[in-house]
């Protein structure tokens, strides 16, 4: 997938509500990301349509793919936040910003911040 910061929100809500409850329905997604039940049926119908995720109705899966994809985009963001708290940021300042910076971020400068985040555990 290119890089979308919508569906890669809504992936990353899945995956931590997964991590959670058992089913994840579109009203926790709702609630979670600040969006109305359409907005996520809309959503999650352009990632059903790229195989990411699976509905049946009343509960969303992720499939393989997008698990996948959505671990990615939540390692992303645990990196940039510890980076950056590492660096000074306050806890809720390098949460808000890891939200916006890991959609964005080059694969290199995040290898960067992952090696330094590394060196300092």
């Amino acid at each position: 997938m290119k890089h979308n910061q919508s569906s890669e929100d809504y992936l990353e809500c899945i995956l931590l509500l997964s991590r959670e409850t058992q089913h994840v329905h579109r009203v926790d997604v709702a609630r979670k990301i600040g969006v109305s039940q359409p907005a996520v049926q809309k959503a999650i119908k352009i990632l059903e349509t790229g195989g990411y995720v699976e509905f049946d109705g009343m509960h969303i899966y992720l499939t393989l793919k997008g698990e996948e994809y959505a671990e990615k985009v939540y390692e992303r963001h645990c990196i940039i936040k510890q980076f950056l708290i590492l660096h000074g940021v306050n806890a809720a300042d390098a949460e808000n910003d890891a939200c916006e910076m890991e959609h964005v971020i080059s694969e290199t400068t995040f290898d960067m911040m992952k090696s330094a985040v590394k060196r300092s555990v």
